[in-house]
């Protein structure tokens, strides 16, 4: 497999990810003073394994897999987050968000304060994320919270602030866990439906990790399934819930168990 660049935002080329974890033993005085020293037996866990992909500029694409799988960690390898292995290649052209609940944003400080601070990280001068940041705390109908703390806020409203970033501040790539547009009253869920659908995927490339099979079949065009840290690609999102369905969900749970803490 060999790079294209022409029309890809995302490539990825046998990479692999391992990463060590440390076991703590309570049998022994031993183990206890090691364990007091924050040391242990060292194991490796292969979370991705021998990974090949690329995501086309305007796709609009899935992933799904159970806890610990490695999806998180896939998404973490495109944002950059996270190196492959030595002989593993990621290429990401072009701006991007990772938009999660909380986004990274800090409790001790306000909406205006996280969102100022987090500019450099979205890719937004201050000047211009100055002029943005009112129209951006108004589609999240935050505005009598502006300057409140982030810990005071209820799960909600948090959700709204970080689906409004990312619906306001201009980007190519929307890497995405979970869909959460459809967070709040009914007039909001509206609204965040309503751009999501015209506004949004017009413009961007969008990654979206989610347990929500309705969602993937309703918005992807193309689904990437995670077992195991092996990645298999389906264009039709049928087929890979499907797929999903008979051949994962209802396999062992000792490797989803075991890498659980790396891939939430």
């Amino acid at each position: 497999m060999t790079f294209d660049a022409s029309n890809n935002i995302v490539s990825i080329e046998n990479a692999s990810k391992t990463f060590t974890v440390f076991d703590h033993h309570v049998g022994s005085l031993g183990g206890r003073i090691f364990n007091a020293m924050g040391w242990g037996t060292p194991r490796k866990i292969l979370a991705l394994a021998d990974v090949n992909l690329k995501i086309k500029r305007g796709e609009f694409v899935g992933i799904i897999g159970k806890n610990g799988s490695g999806k998180s960690t896939l998404m973490h390898m495109i944002s950059g987050a996270i190196r492959p292995n030595k002989g593993g290649r990621v290429k990401r052209e072009g701006s991007f968000i990772r938009l999660s609940l909380g986004m990274g944003f800090n409790p001790e400080l306000s909406a205006r304060q996280n969102v100022l601070l987090n500019a450099s990280i979205l890719g937004v001068s201050l000047s211009e994320i100055r002029k943005q940041f009112d129209e951006i705390i108004n589609f999240a109908e935050l505005v009598p919270f502006a300057d409140t703390q982030l810990k005071f806020y209820s799960t909600g409203m948090r959700a709204r602030l970080a689906f409004a970033v990312a619906v306001m501040v201009s980007t190519d790539l929307l890497l995405m866990d979970e869909f959460f547009g459809g967070v709040g009253d009914e007039g909001f869920k509206k609204k965040a439906h309503k751009v999501f659908n015209e506004s949004l995927l017009k413009d961007k490339t969008v990654v979206l990790i989610s347990h929500n099979m309705e969602t993937i079949k309703k918005y992807c065009s193309r689904v990437f399934v995670v077992n195991d840290g092996k990645v298999s690609s389906f264009d039709n999102p049928e087929d890979a819930i499907q797929y999903y369905r008979t051949e994962i969900q209802g396999s062992s749970l000792d490797s989803e168990n075991a890498s659980e803490l790396l891939d939430p």
